[in-house]
């Protein structure tokens, strides 16, 4: 690498500013420990039970209003500037411990929990890609929901089509099962 590129590549990464984050330490790190979360905020939907429920967000004429926590506002800056955002929240009515395997809505025979979609995981954890219609002061007004009214919201994330589209090429066993459908 000539002198110069190592000296751009060099300044560049002492501008990032993720590098001058504090971090434990990775001698230290213990991922076996429990996971504690704290929502930044809850959604409000017109679907109060799972009767009836999109399958999934891509499914969905639903529009929504994600409520932000106070603490949590300053985090909304500029992201306006998206048409979608991935939502990740807790599927807190999910009782634990959940089966491993189970019949999903567009099969009749048992799957494993991780070949499918459904919500009754060991981390019930949900993921929706939902369009960000605009934002008022805390709420953010979305459409595309398939979210129980009153869920809690772990994170929220820009959708940014260059670095999140993938082409799949094998659909597994949801091959040629793929429709509309409510649960």
């Amino acid at each position: 690498m000539p002198h110069t590129q190592y000296k751009k590549d060099k300044k560049k990464e002492e501008g990032m500013e993720i590098l001058k984050r504090n971090l434990h330490d990775m001698t230290e790190r213990n991922s076996l420990k429990k996971i504690m979360l704290k929502p930044i905020g809850i959604i409000h939907t017109p679907l109060k039970s799972l009767k009836g429920i999109p399958i999934q967000f891509s499914m969905s004429d639903i529009q929504g209003k994600i409520e932000i926590f106070e603490e949590y506002t300053s985090g909304l800056k500029d992201l306006d500037q998206f048409s979608h955002i991935y939502c990740i929240y807790l599927l807190d009515l999910v009782k634990l411990p959940v089966s491993l395997q189970s019949k999903p809505f567009l099969d009749s025979e048992k799957k494993g929990v991780f070949s499918t979609r459904t919500p009754f995981r060991p981390n019930p954890i949900g993921l929706s890609i939902l369009e960000l219609e605009k934002i008022e002061n805390n709420y953010l007004f979305v459409n595309h929901v398939d979210i129980l009214d009153q869920t809690p919201i772990i994170d929220i994330k820009p959708y940014i089509n260059e670095f999140d589209s993938v082409r799949s090429s094998k659909l597994g066993w949801y091959e040629g099962k793929i429709k509309k459908k409510l649960s």
